[in-house]
């Protein structure tokens, strides 16, 4: 026994340096380890920065014309609002749901399609002292800027420029974006729905005859649907039916030739009679 426990003291001792002298200080380890990781993650900053920001594409809509109303309101000698509508419109709506400030729209609405409910109305708001549909037959507005409504994602500001008779204006329309989705019924494109309204002077675009009559102030509202991939460069229905024969430039074109000097001794068309 007492040869055995000098022994075993010994053994313990040379087995505790040995341990010692293999085992590596954690300062070391983590010292070690730093280079090979600073590497890894620079090449994987390398490779962030080099990809591309992800941009969405936004998509292009063309108006459907079945679907795309404009009415109008204005005062009847202060009786009443006289209503009547237009169809037949034809546009382009570039928009990007994530990022409405970058969308673009220009439509034209083919005027020549007025309905107020009366032939002879009809005929009237169409002639040469009014709306000049022969002149001018499509309004058109282009997008300038949008501007998303504060505290309500659905709804927006889009102002541009309307081109009425002959007449370049602002305007600016409240637009509120009902929906986003594959259309219900086949071909089932995706399609794209928006509500707006808007308010103009039509002395402001030179149309102020029969001012006793008419009221100048003009209330719009829009029902719009817009199908992606679809209806793109079509022209407006009504502007093409009016202008058959023409060539196509004329058709399109919201920048007709001047007419010829109204003379002088010139009186107004009347009031249809009721």
């Amino acid at each position: 026994m007492s040869l055995n426990r000098p022994c075993a003291i010994v053994l313990a001792a040379l087995a505790a340096f040995a341990g010692a002298a293999t085992a590596t200080p954690a300062g070391a380890q983590q010292a070690d380890a730093e280079p090979a990781a600073k590497p890894a993650a620079a090449a994987a900053d390398a490779r962030t920065a080099a990809a591309p920001a992800a941009k969405a594409d936004p998509g292009t809509y063309g108006f459907d014309p079945v679907h795309t109303r404009v009415m109008f309101a204005l005062s009847h000698a202060g009786f009443s609002q006289a209503i009547g509508t237009v169809s037949g419109a034809a546009g382009t709506l570039r928009f990007d749901p994530a990022d409405w400030r970058g969308a673009h729209l220009d439509v034209q609405v083919p005027l020549t399609r007025l309905d107020l409910g009366d032939g002879k109305w009809n005929k009237a708001a169409l002639a040469r002292n009014l709306l000049d549909g022969k002149r001018w037959p499509s309004a058109r507005f282009v997008s300038e800027r949008v501007e998303p409504a504060a505290g309500d994602p659905q709804r927006f500001e889009v102002c541009g420029t309307l081109s009425l008779h002959g007449v370049d204006g602002p305007l600016c329309l409240q637009v509120k974006f009902n929906q986003l989705k594959r259309h219900p019924l086949p071909p089932f494109h995706r399609t794209a729905g928006f509500s707006a309204t808007a308010t103009l002077s039509r002395a402001a675009f030179g149309i102020d005859a029969w001012k006793s009559v008419i009221g100048d102030e003009v209330e719009l509202r829009i029902e719009a649907e817009a199908v992606r991939d679809k209806y793109v460069g079509d022209s407006p229905q009504g502007a093409a039916e009016a202008g058959a024969g023409e060539d196509d430039a004329r058709q399109d074109s919201v920048r007709p030739d001047p007419a010829p000097p109204t003379p002088a001794n010139a009186q107004p068309e009347p009031e249809p009679r009721r």
